[in-house]
């Protein structure tokens, strides 16, 4: 069975179908109609209340199948688009079909649900293309940050959702957000400093505190404390002190913006010292 990745559709201008391809399209309009029959059988039988009746028409209906692969509707392609980080193998045990199988038995609505449940699947689209094509199209996930909680990380998209746990070294790059509610709340987080760009880039982690509020770890090491009340006031406030005093480039250890109407910070030893020595700047 062939398994063919496409990044995006394509779509062309076919020209009369051959002889072979009439003839299949005409065992599918054969099968449909069957299956028609056999439908209306099977309604009669619920009707009669016969078990006897519903597994004569089930066993029909199986060999009507089984006869639509023999004349040639049978699965020889798988196609897929969309696929980046999903592997071909978790495709291809979702989609639970076998080269040579009929395509009429194959059922697109259960592959879908199956393809959904992988972790980097956001949403799946499957359809039978007769005479012989399964055709898939994915939309995966997108990585936001990495989501720690008792002591385990694990990879969240731009909903909150998990992805993965597994293979995560080249998501470092990514912030880490730390809580049990944490992922829920990174979304909006993350937006909320994206509005600030190049103080955003200095950010390495976050920790949801009592399910209110954020502290967040800088990559010099300063941690700033973020109130629970119009958060996205204090990041703007914190970023254009930057811009005007430089502020995170000070010799300093912590910014407390919990107050609206005032900074805290929080200086290491050392600095504290020297601001005790005679003629020291006050």
């Amino acid at each position: 069975m062939r398994f063919v990745t496409r990044s995006r559709a394509k779509t062309s201008r076919r020209g009369p179908r051959p002889a072979r391809l009439r003839k299949r399209l005409a065992a599918v309009a054969a099968g449909i109609a069957l299956f028609l029959t056999l439908g209306a059988a099977v309604g009669i039988g619920l009707l009669w209340r016969s078990g006897a009746i519903a597994a004569t028409v089930a066993e029909a209906k199986a060999a009507a199948v089984a006869r639509t692969g023999e004349l040639g509707l049978a699965v020889r392609t798988v196609l897929v688009e969309g696929r980046g980080e999903t592997r071909r193998a978790a495709v291809l045990a979702a989609l639970a079909v076998k080269r040579g199988e009929p395509l009429l038995a194959f059922d697109p609505a259960a592959a879908k649900a199956r393809l959904e449940r992988l972790g980097w699947v956001r949403e799946a689209a499957v359809e039978r293309r007769f005479p012989g094509t399964i055709a898939v199209r994915l939309v995966e996930r997108r990585p936001l940050a990495l989501w720690q909680r008792e002591g385990k990380l694990a990879l969240i998209d731009d909903t909150g959702t998990v992805i993965t746990d597994r293979d995560l070294g080249r998501f470092a790059d990514l912030p880490i957000v730390v809580g049990d509610d944490a992922a829920r709340q990174a979304p909006a987080l993350l937006a909320m400093l994206a509005s600030e760009p190049q103080l955003k880039a200095h950010v390495t982690a976050a920790v949801r505190v009592s399910g209110r509020r954020w502290n967040l770890r800088l990559d010099n090491g300063i941690a700033v404390r973020l109130p629970e009340q119009r958060p996205e006031a204090a990041w703007t406030r914190l970023a254009d002190l930057d811009r005007t005093y430089g502020l995170l480039k000070r010799d300093v250890i912590a910014i407390d913006l919990r107050l609206s109407d005032r900074l805290i910070l929080q200086l290491p030893p050392a600095a504290v010292r020297r601001l005790h020595e005679p003629g020291a700047d006050t």
